[in-house]
């Protein structure tokens, strides 16, 4: 009889109404829930077991593999990869003393493992050198069960964790790195890479418990050139170089992938590691203004061009474009360059420059409406065929926005505009048969393979006399 029959049978005799066929359904069901990949039967066994109360005792394995671990195991020791880290953090407890905590990642062959280090193990020294890939030793640590079921390492006072440098089968860190194209829906622990595609974005809030947050945001586009929306929550700019070149290469460390309001997306939090390619220092960029639309809290959003026809979204927070007109030709030290974002402050500057000819102006930029190709920036100029329409639109967290849309045509095709959210005021002041200029539009690709151009917050939209 196998150890697991032996098991099974432990637990059976402690509940005699369960029959055998039952508890194999309970093991695939805890499976199942906890996902794929992640918990062997005999793993499922003691979190059962753990559910009902029951206790199952098994010769003690001096060392283990991740994916048998199983809450209640103690003294466990297992030798792992680095994934990622997270910042030591203090909290309180009931009776106001303080504790600190830190999460860790690990992975081996084939299974990943949160880590949890408490009180002085949380600022081991050397525990901040810790790299992804790094081949680590856990000693005599404790698993318990997480919120969602799974089994979490824990390192406490009896417990530690050594750097090896064993060779070992564990694959490092470029091997488990999949393009974002190969991401599945539910896959957690996972090494992401992929490259820039548009704005980096900050994003603060306040959470269901009252307290601020943030986020940080971005697209990823994947070898076959579909792209992706990333939320890195607790993370902010502080976490990614000043400049950063349009389409530079990202490598996510310890993100999941979820289903979003607009399809799949990626989701990290303060424990994930952002690589990107870039640098500390920005340097001064030179463009032709397109466009300019001041926006209500003093703030300037300056569409512009360079000498390449790389279109740049400008937000001027100092007010230094006040001396431009559109068409001017501009150099600019910004504070922050991400992709074809750049942040204009108090520690920038701008001049601007006699014209230069090798700069495309606007008239030189417009694309026909048969020329349009998905995940493109565009300006276009054609007439508005239908009046626009304002619905309001129900997402999946029951969330209620505004949709503006109309139909335009050139002399080559047809297309749909739309505009979400605030973006929605500027198509409604468009009229039947009026000959526009649109500046900054992103084509999407809608139902049906349909693209259509979608207004941003640095579009203008400019009527023809």
């Amino acid at each position: 009889m196998s150890e697991f029959e032996n098991l099974i049978n432990k637990f059976l005799e402690q509940k005699p109404e369960l029959t055998k066929e039952q508890l194999e359904e309970l093991i695939k069901q805890k499976k199942a829930k906890i996902g794929a990949g992640y918990l062997t039967d005999q793993g499922a066994l003691f979190l059962i077991a753990s559910d009902y109360g029951i206790t199952l005792s098994e010769p003690q394995k001096t060392e283990i593999s991740l994916k048998d671990l199983y809450a209640g195991a103690k003294e466990i020791s297992l030798e792992t990869r680095v994934l990622n880290l997270s910042p030591a953090k203090q909290f309180s407890r009931k009776d106001g003393s303080p504790f600190y905590l830190r999460t860790m990642t690990v992975y081996d062959t084939n299974s990943t493992a949160s880590v949890k280090l408490w009180d002085e193990k949380a600022n081991l020294p050397g525990i901040e050198n810790l790299k992804p890939g790094d081949l680590i030793k856990i000693i005599k640590a404790y698993v318990k069960s997480d919120l969602d079921g799974s089994p979490t390492i824990n390192i406490g006072s009896g417990s530690n964790i050594e750097t090896t440098d064993t060779k070992s089968e564990i694959p490092t860190i470029d091997t488990i790195t999949k393009d974002v194209s190969e991401t599945q829906e539910g896959q957690k622990d996972l090494v992401v890479s992929g490259t820039i595609d548009g704005v980096i974005s900050g994003m603060e809030f306040t959470n269901s418990r009252g307290m601020p947050g943030k986020a940080l945001r971005m697209r990823l586009k994947g070898k076959d050139g579909s792209t992706m929306r990333v939320v890195l929550w607790g993370k902010d700019e502080s976490s990614i170089p000043n400049m950063i070149s349009q389409s530079a290469k990202v490598r996510l460390l310890g993100v999941r992938v979820k289903s979003g309001n607009q399809g799949l997306e990626i989701h990290g939090n303060d424990a994930t590691i952002i690589e990107i390619e870039g640098g500390k220092e920005a340097e001064p960029v030179i463009t032709r203004i397109l466009s300019m639309s001041p926006t209500e809290n003093g703030k300037n959003l300056i569409l512009a061009v360079d000498n390449k026809k790389n279109l740049f979204n400008i937000s001027d927070f100092s007010n230094s474009t006040s001396i431009c007109v559109e068409g001017d030709v501009i150099e600019c030290m910004p504070s922050k360059v991400y992709g074809n974002s750049i942040t204009l402050d108090e520690n920038s500057f701008v001049r601007k420059l006699d014209n230069d000819e090798s700069i495309p102006s606007l008239s030189q930029l417009r694309t026909k409406i048969n020329e349009i190709k998905a995940d493109g920036n565009y300006c276009i100029e054609a007439i508005v065929l239908k009046v626009p329409e304002r619905r309001e639109v129900q997402t999946k967290s029951g969330e209620s926005i505004a949709l503006s849309e109309m139909f335009v045509e050139d002399d080559t095709g047809q297309i749909w505009v739309k505009g979400w959210r605030n973006q929605a005021r500027i198509i409604d002041k468009c009229e039947l048969g009026e000959i526009i200029s649109i500046t900054g539009l992103n084509a999407k690709a809608g139902l049906e393979g349909r693209i259509e151009l979608f207004v941003t917050p640095f579009s203008k939209i400019t009527k023809k006399n």
